[in-house]
């Protein structure tokens, strides 16, 4: 009886849960079809959580915890419960009924409100799992935490965030930009080529301006802005900067008026402001294109970096103008373009023809100097800009000597006399001749680095004035020291205009003479006279592929004199010392094979090592104190930079524009490419280069002649050839030892 009272509690506990189930079931389909919302209904709503949407996946089976509430686990816990759950008394029964009943509808009432609350906000299903499912039932538990049954709504609330965000950074164009920047993108996206020929500069311009979601860059609700108008007035005088200005079109914006205009005009400014750039950094011709003979390290433009910092300058016409040559000696060529421009505002002086004038000095105290006079003289000092006594007329000293510089400026013999041709000069537009040498001297300028010097040393440099004749080491923007050089004869034997770093000094050099002097000069003069080398003190080797090689040892007599200045380059010229100083007293000095010889060596070489080893007090007497037969090199800590440069036009220290003799027609090239420039011209030439190699019979030496085998055994390159190793030689009686002084 006890065993069948116990068995049918457990049955009437299981009825009860299972009739409690479906009441629970029914009353939630009927409050989910009621459009009422009760007081509980809204606290219940209150109290849950509303997670933000966030840009996740759908939810997964696995996002879900399982229901611990549920009362089939109810019933469970309850059969569990075994023999203590029997002895339960029926009182106790029907309140566990109660209790359970009343349990069960207020999980009813949650569930129906979170069904709510997920039919309102879809969203919120991916984090809110519903707290009523039955997991007696294995099919209603997986198709209420399946994926695809929330996936539907939960996806497109996920990814509604990003979709939203290009539409956000859309808005960062003004609304009267945005049909200009539709335009741009639409340019730039088929018709870049037609504004910008360049590959990096439309690039460049491609990024910069998707950067900023192509809203102009000139123009703001079509008004042009204060950055483009700075632009504006730097291109339009171009001209001051000895370039020109048709090179560099302004759109007119006040004719644009639509889309279309503006963004054609705003392309069109940003071209215009690339090629301003460019040209005023590097040049509009390129070296190559003017001669072989020349080679400057390259400096072009970054496109990207000119858009980043015109663009963003307080002063944009500043900030382009700064692309422009730094140096002192350019800015002041500058300043005196004005001024030859400016002179055409004035009446024109010109000289009347008359008789010949010249000046004669004393030459003694009985014969005193004899300054003619004439009527003509006062306007010829105006001419001049000789403005002491501006009304003598006397043809004196002063005024000789600005004859003869004009005169050779304007490539003339430079005698000081005032003949026929002179005064024919004198009246003829010389302003133009002027302005054009100065214009190619400008862009020369563009050639060269933009820093000189070197900074580790207090930017010290040497300048190299070719056609003046003039040698200058620099160092903290002034004049260290200067001196007379010997150049290059026109020609095949010019002196290259380059840029490159001394390493070293040699004393008492061996020179090995150039394949081009032993091929073109030595071996035809000794077919003439086989003694002649011998006579010079030069030796004769043969090295091993059978060439000849010439060199001459170290003393007085070398041609190098005592020291050369090494820098080392593809030309294989050098600077060096002479022992025909004769040649320093004549005034055009265009004589040697392209290298260069210094006047005062010793000097020279005291003042470098003093720059790059200061506390070693180098003087002349100690140079000279080395002086022998064996070569000595003194290397510098920190190279020095060496320009060599073709000046004709220069502001001297007195502040007055000089011109030199076009000794090269380097000027006479570039004002003819200026005046018919083509597109091209800022493109690199190829230029070959000579070949030290000669056929076998120009190695033939004439009967009498012997050369000994060369202690070259390793086929040394032609600038160890031309220089001399930087070690000893493997034999070294062939020739006095090397020292090599280092710190």
């Amino acid at each position: 009886m006890r065993d069948c009272s116990n068995n049918r509690v457990g049955f009437d506990r299981v009825l009860m849960a299972v009739a409690a189930t479906f009441l629970t079931v029914s009353a939630t389909s009927a409050l989910a079809q009621s459009d009422r919302t009760t007081a509980a209904e809204l606290a219940i709503e209150a109290a849950i959580p509303r997670p933000e949407p966030a840009n996740l996946p759908p939810p997964t089976v696995n996002d879900f915890k399982p229901e611990t509430t549920a009362s089939v686990p109810e019933a469970a816990k309850a059969d569990a419960a075994g023999p203590a759950a029997a002895k339960s008394d029926a009182n106790k029964a029907d309140a566990d009924k109660s209790d359970t009943a009343k349990a069960e509808t207020a999980k009813a009432d949650t569930a129906t409100a979170t069904e709510k609350a997920a039919e309102v906000r879809p969203a919120d299903v991916v984090t809110a799992p519903a707290a009523d499912i039955n997991k007696t039932d294995t099919n209603k538990t997986d198709t209420a935490s399946a994926p695809p049954a929330l996936s539907p709504a939960a996806a497109p609330a996920a990814e509604a965030p990003s979709v939203s965000e290009p539409v956000k950074a859309a808005s960062n164009v003004p609304p009267a930009d945005q049909p200009v920047a539709d335009k741009l993108k639409e340019m730039l996206g088929a018709k870049s080529l037609r504004y910008l020929e360049r590959k990096a500069e439309r690039a460049a311009v491609e990024k910069f301006y998707t950067g900023r979601e192509f809203a102009p860059l000139w123009t703001q609700a079509g008004a042009v802005t204060d950055t483009a108008k700075g632009v504006i007035s730097r291109l339009k005088d171009a001209a001051s900067d000895g370039l020109n200005a048709a090179d560099y079109p302004v759109p007119d914006f006040a004719a644009a008026t639509s889309p279309d205009q503006l963004a054609e005009a705003d392309l069109k400014l940003t071209a215009s402001m690339l090629d301003y750039a460019r040209q005023a950094q590097s040049g509009r011709m390129h070296w190559s294109q003017v001669s072989a003979d020349i080679l400057y390290p390259e400096h072009p433009t970054d496109p990207a970096e000119v858009l980043a910092n015109v663009t963003t300058a307080r002063d944009a016409s500043a900030a382009l103008d700064s692309y422009n040559p730094p140096q002192k000696l350019y800015r002041e060529l500058k300043a005196k373009l004005a001024e030859l421009r400016g002179q055409g505002d004035g009446p024109a002086i010109e000289i009347i023809d008359g008789p010949v004038l010249r000046y004669t000095p004393a030459r003694s105290k009985k014969q005193p100097e004899i300054a003619m006079e004439d009527a003509r003289v006062p306007q010829l000092r105006a001419k001049l800009g000789i403005t002491e006594n501006p009304e003598d007329t006397h043809y004196d000293a002063k005024v000789a000597e600005a004859v003869r510089k004009f005169q050779e400026s304007a490539e003339l013999k430079g005698t000081g006399v005032l003949d026929a041709g002179t005064v024919k000069a004198l009246n003829s537009p010389k302003r133009d001749r002027q302005i054009d040498t100065v214009l190619v001297n400008m862009e020369r300028w563009r050639w060269l680095p933009r820093e000189l010097g070197a900074p580790a040393i207090g930017d010290a440099y040497v300048i190299l004035n070719i056609p003046d004749y003039t040698l200058k080491v620099m160092q903290h923007g002034e004049q260290v020291w200067t001196t007379k050089v010997v150049t290059g004869q026109p020609g095949i034997h010019a002196t290259p205009l380059l840029t490159e770093t001394m390493k070293y000094i040699t004393v008492n050099p061996t020179w090995n003479v150039p394949p081009s002097i032993v091929y073109g000069e030595y071996l035809p003069a000794l077919q003439q006279d086989p003694t002649v080398l011998q006579r010079m003190g030069l030796r004769v080797d043969r090295n091993p592929d059978g060439s000849i090689h010439i060199s001459q040892p170290p003393g007085d007599g070398n041609a190098l004199g005592r020291i050369r200045f090494n820098f080392p380059n593809k030309f294989l010229v050098y600077q060096h010392d002479t022992p025909d100083k004769n040649l320093f007293a004549r005034d055009e000095r265009a004589l040697s094979h392209g290298c260069q010889r210094v006047q005062f060596p010793d000097q020279y070489a005291a003042t470098l090592l003093n720059i790059t080893e200061p506390n070693e007090h180098y003087t002349p007497e100690r140079i000279r104190g080395m002086f022998g037969k064996g070569e000595v090199d003194l290397k510098f800590p920190t190279p020095i930079p060496v320009n060599l440069t073709y000046q004709t036009a220069f502001v001297d220290d007195a502040g007055k524009l000089q011109f030199r003799k076009d000794i090269y027609g380097r000027d006479a090239t570039m004002i003819s490419m200026l005046r018919n420039h083509g597109r091209d011209m800022e493109n690199m030439v190829a230029h070959s280069q000579p070949s030290p190699v000669h056929p076998a019979a120009a190695n033939n030496l004439p009967a009498g002649v012997f050369a000994s085998n060369s202690n070259y055994s390793s086929g040394p390159s032609l600038f160890e050839r031309l220089f001399g190793p930087s070690t000893p030689p493997a034999a070294p009686g062939r020739r006095p030892p090397r020292r090599v002084v280092a710190r």
